[in-house]
């Protein structure tokens, strides 16, 4: 009986907590009845009648499912579904965006190939240094 009064007690203190920090987690404008800041005074001052009421009277009521958004796989690139995302608010905007894109990609270009042609002479010499090597010095008809 003893251990029945003592895990009641326990989920009482738990289930009083949790509805604390759900009354100060919620939005304030869709808090039912009373503004949150007295719902957070009538859960704290009133740990057993508190946080039922909370639950019947105040707590916002849930978004139903349609408003949450699709159900299923994420999109194959979530960073275009956001609202807020930089648009060009102009055609020159635009055109100006792509003409630094076109520029970044040329330069991009041309270190690549100095790159490949750096890469090309290196083993152009290394290929002619090990032929120069294995001909004979003291051999004039080489």
């Amino acid at each position: 009986m003893v251990y029945l009064a003592l895990l009641l007690a326990v989920a009482s203190l738990v289930f009083w907590v949790y509805v604390l920090f759900d009354v100060i987690g919620a939005d304030s404008e869709r808090v039912r009845l009373l503004p949150k800041p007295l719902w957070a005074m009538i859960v704290l001052f009133l740990p057993k009648l508190g946080p039922a009421a909370w639950f019947l009277l105040g707590r916002p009521a849930r978004e139903p499912a349609a408003s949450r958004g699709p159900v299923g796989p994420p999109p194959p690139f979530p960073e275009y579904e956001h609202p807020g995302r930089a648009r060009a608010s102009s055609p020159e905007e635009d055109e100006e965006f792509l003409r630094r894109c076109r520029e970044r990609a040329e330069e991009q270009r041309r270190r690549a190939r100095e790159i490949q042609n750096r890469q090309e002479r290196a083993r152009w010499e290394r290929e002619r240094g090990e032929h120069d090597g294995d001909e004979d010095p003291a051999d004039p008809s080489s």
